[in-house]
């Protein structure tokens, strides 16, 4: 089973910058990566969490508890 144990500390930092709304050049600015690093970033979340698309992963995020409901932004 998936866990945040098996997601690294950058993917969750992206995780949670998508789950926010923020696009791929926002994030890569955020963080100080490149926008291709970002996309790579998602791509692995999205096969790990086994999603189709970024909604999926949001929503695999939620079921397995990686990502909570929270009022504020990360």
């Amino acid at each position: 089973m998936i866990t945040s144990n098996n997601i690294t500390t950058r993917e969750l930092q992206v995780l949670h910058l998508i789950a926010y709304e923020a696009n791929m050049n926002e994030i890569a600015s955020q963080l100080f990566i490149s926008h291709h690093t970002v996309v790579s970033h998602r791509k692995r979340l999205i096969q790990k969490l086994k999603a189709r698309n970024t909604a999926g992963l949001i929503r695999r995020a939620f079921e397995l508890g990686i990502l909570k409901i929270s009022s504020s932004a990360a």
